[in-house]
């Protein structure tokens, strides 16, 4: 799964131009064609409106100038952002009629759709949602990726100043938990305002000891001075929010996690599904059913070769979980699958290798309460030098309160279809090949769309599937199964056919997830990314489909390396812009 920070129902997260911001802009490559570079220009417009309201993800991306800015909780934030939205999708649309290249001028309609849909997000969570948001988790990861190791030294000295503001002690800056509170405060009053959901809030809360235990781990590791003080303060202040949240936020909290519908369909529209949640759910049942037989005959395979006397798909995978790698050998194993899949990938032509090599660690505490799943941590894109994105794999939930191990990535049969997700030919060769082909920021910022990137993630599986062992066959078939069932819980949860426990269960009793993974993957659901997690299987679909289409028109002269290296070039489009690249460049193509 790819680093995302979710949250579309937050003011905090909706600052954000996209849903998915760690999706960077990516006008790095060296030389990028005329008009990579004239729809770049166009493009920052977006990108300015970006670091006013978000300077941490601004400097994330690479955009230059705002590595000690912070967040601009004051007064008026929505409507002052929407404000701006509204503002640059006028100037947009006056700028579409004088561009005469169709490329360009499709990115400009990228634009203007991306400043409609943020606009429109920040419409609905002012009318229905009071802005209660995670900002220890967003302080946490300013500094993750400000301190990264990727980053500059020279740039890394600007956390001193950072931290500094956000606690309020350069004149013209007030602390961020004394902003956050008066936005609440400001529209507590409102009955008709659904508060966060009682779990949500609670979890935010607990992790705060957390975040601020792996800040000060960040700082103490960079080797940066004048920065003690300001933590103890930051320390002092977030004490006080949380005293302050329990007394005030927790009693009005929601006691449902299910959201009003006009929000859920905003999450799909954002996230790329336009499939109604009912049509989604349809499908995926469908086919969890068939991916569930394959899981049982290949299962019960294993079984034979190894004399196992149970052959149940569910007592194999618990077999092959108790195979546990240590933790200080799970990099090893995941570092010779890469290897191996590389191999794989070169022999068989599946897909251009980029040239940087993929890089593989394990998560920190503070990291893995942030995002306790496996994700890619992409690299600045904006003046990227070749640094590489990072697969990040955790050990444990600390969300999860049952002490029960979370034993879902540490075993060998589900190395290889994790790394073909997370690395390679997945989420880290999308990146990389983006970043050396050279896409407009358009296509991989403001178009950016999960089912797309999840998508192609799953559909990398897919195609691995086959040249694995037996074992790896297991591990990929039951995560195909666990994507499906993700595409009927999810919708099931927030439209009210079905409750957090029962989502848990299933996934526990029928997908063998540990309990600290079904926990993470039910928070998912119902507060951290509510509909995002429908976006694999659709994406996963579609591209199937686009696939069957293509060799149909191209019968006899199908090329699949071609084919995918196609796909990636193309940036993260939405779908229907995606096959029609396809259908009207590549297909008429002559390979």
């Amino acid at each position: 799964m790819q680093r995302f920070r979710f949250g579309v129902r937050s003011v905090l997260a909706a600052i954000l131009l996209v849903s998915a911001p760690l999706v960077m802009a990516a006008d790095a490559a060296p030389s990028p064609p005329s008009w990579v570079a004239e729809s770049n220009k166009h493009a920052q417009i977006l990108l300015e409106i970006l670091a006013k309201y978000s300077p941490e993800s601004a400097t994330t991306f690479g955009v230059d100038g705002h590595d000690a800015d912070v967040v601009d909780l004051k007064p008026g934030f929505s409507e002052r952002q929407q404000a701006d939205l509204r503002a640059a999708q006028a100037k947009l649309e006056s700028l579409r009629a004088s561009v005469s290249d169709p490329q360009v001028r499709q990115d400009i309609e990228i634009l203007i759709k991306a400043a409609v849909d943020q606009r429109q997000t920040l419409e609905l969570n002012d009318r229905f949602l009071l802005p209660f948001q995670d900002i220890g988790v967003l302080v946490f990861q300013s500094f993750q990726d400000l301190l990264d190791e990727r980053v500059d030294k020279q740039r890394q000295q600007a956390a001193v100043l950072r931290l500094h503001r956000y606690v309020g002690a350069e004149k013209g800056y007030e602390p961020l938990t004394s902003m956050a509170r008066a936005r609440y405060e400001e529209r507590a009053g409102n009955s008709a305002l659904l508060g966060p959901w009682v779990v949500e809030a609670q979890q935010y809360l607990d992790n705060i000891p957390r975040y601020l235990n792996g800040t000060e781990q960040l700082f103490k590791e960079s080797g940066l001075k004048g920065w003690q003080r300001d933590m103890k303060t930051l320390r002092k202040q977030f004490a006080e929010y949380d005293t302050w949240a329990r007394a005030n936020v927790l009693p009005r909290a929601r006691k449902t996690n299910q959201l009003p519908p006009e929000l859920y369909a905003d999450n799909l529209k954002n996230v790329g599904v336009d499939m109604s949640p009912q049509e989604v759910m349809e499908r995926a049942l469908a086919d969890y059913v068939q991916t569930r037989d394959e899981l049982i005959l290949t299962a019960a395979e294993l079984a034979k070769q190894r004399n196992w006397p149970e052959s149940d798909y569910k007592d194999v995978i618990r077999r092959l979980k108790k195979e546990r790698i240590p933790n200080d050998q799970l990099l090893a194993l995941y570092q010779g699958r890469l290897s191996q899949l590389e191999t794989i990938v070169r022999e068989k032509h599946i897909v251009t290798l980029p040239e940087r090599a993929a890089a593989i660690r394990l998560a920190s505490e503070a990291e893995s309460a942030a995002q306790p799943a496996p994700h890619i941590d992409p690299p600045r894109m904006i003046g990227n030098t070749g640094e590489p994105a990072e697969f990040v794999l955790p050990i444990s939930n600390p969300n999860s309160k049952s002490g029960a191990a979370m034993d879902d990535y540490s075993y060998d049969a589900i190395a290889w279809t994790l790394t073909a997700h997370e690395a390679r030919p997945g989420h880290e060769l999308q990146f990389a090949r983006m970043l050396e082909r050279g896409v407009s920021t358009a296509r991989i910022v403001f178009a950016f769309n999960s089912a797309n990137v999840e998508g192609w993630a799953l559909y990398a599986e897919a195609v691995m599937k086959e040249y694995l062992p037996v074992e790896g066959r297991i591990g990929s078939l039951q995560a195909r199964m666990f994507r499906e069932a993700r595409a009927f819980l999810d919708p099931m949860l927030n439209l009210g056919m079905l409750q957090p426990e029962q989502a848990k269960r299933l996934l526990m009793d029928e997908v063998v997830l540990s309990e600290p993974r079904a926990k993470q993957e039910v928070d998912r659901y119902t507060f951290r990314a509510p509909g995002q997690a429908a976006s694999y299987y659709y994406g996963y679909t579609r591209l199937n489909a686009l696939r069957t289409r293509v060799e149909l028109a191209q019968a006899g002269r199908f090329n699949a390396l071609a084919f995918h290296d196609f796909i990636v070039s193309q940036g993260l489009l939405p779908f229907d812009l995606l096959e029609q690249a396809v259908m009207t460049e590549f297909v008429p193509a002559k390979q």
